[in-house]
């Protein structure tokens, strides 16, 4: 069970959700405790980000409440929540946690786009292992070549155009199998534009994506490609995601004056869930 402390959007942080919760460590360890004691034997790990803002630093202090209440492992996405998605992960905090989280494993997350980057990562900060997030949008291989990478083989070359559509249009498919192929093609849109994003005249084939109603209609498109073209040397770390620039957290009323308080959060803020 995972569960994410680091969840930046206004919808649930105002209701002190997501990533405001790490600024009152006693409402944290309340509820990772709970967690722990209900899980049993299912291991229970915690993701959470630097801060509320570089004002408001709290990962080693979450660090430590995932350590003291029994958590399998802590993951730092190290951007804090006023970031959003935007400048470099400061890795050097990854390490820093490190420092002060020495008895369970220690996850480093941000800037992961290549199996190289998590190498990097954890050479640079002695973090245990990686944690994906937006680097895989588009890329469902970037599993492939962390394995390869962690047992010491190099990865393998990138797919071309062709091999990047089959995934496409398989990934599609199984999502039509699970929630119906309507609803999964609107879901859809935004998957199909990561997964072409980076090739030559890719702009046109999202823009026809994002008006495919049916699996017919995808695969016409993809038959409409050249297979053979190469993928792009850059495309791995073109940026995938839903949020850019800065943002100031929106809070309750009141929310930074104490840390003490362990009061859980309004049930709008569980209504609001959303990726961190």
């Amino acid at each position: 069970i995972d569960l994410n402390f680091g969840c930046p959007v206004r919808k649930v942080t105002r209701h002190g959700g997501g990533a405001a919760i790490p600024w009152k460590p006693r409402l944290l360890a309340s509820i990772v405790r709970a967690a722990v004691r209900a899980a049993g034997a299912v291991p229970v790990t915690i993701k959470f980000r630097l801060g509320i803002d570089d004002a408001h630093l709290t990962f080693i202090d979450a660090g430590r409440v995932g350590q003291e209440e029994g958590c399998a492992a802590v993951a730092l996405h190290a951007r804090t929540a006023a970031q959003l998605y935007d400048g470099a992960a400061r890795w050097t905090a990854i390490g820093e946690l490190k420092q002060h989280v020495q008895r369970i494993p220690v996850l480093g997350n941000g800037d992961i786009w290549e199996a190289e980057d998590a190498l990097r990562m954890m050479r640079a900060t002695g973090c245990d292992g990686v944690v994906v997030g937006r680097g895989c949008l588009g890329r469902p291989w970037l599993f492939r070549d962390l394995a390869d990478v962690f047992d010491g083989r190099a990865p393998q070359n990138p797919p071309n155009l062709g091999d990047v559509v089959h995934a496409m249009l398989r990934h599609a498919w199984l999502l039509a199998q699970w929630m119906g192929e309507a609803p999964a093609m609107r879901a859809f849109r935004r998957q199909a534009g990561w997964y072409t994003k980076g090739f030559r005249g890719s702009a046109r084939l999202r823009d026809r994506l994002m008006h495919v109603e049916s699996l017919v209609e995808m695969e016409e498109l993809g038959l409409a490609i050249d297979p053979a073209e190469p993928f792009p040397p850059d495309a791995m770390r073109v940026s995938r995601g839903k949020y850019g620039g800065t943002q100031t957290v929106t809070l309750p009323h009141g929310y930074l004056d104490s840390r003490d308080d362990d009061a859980p959060p309004t049930q709008e803020a569980e209504a609001g869930l959303s990726g961190g």
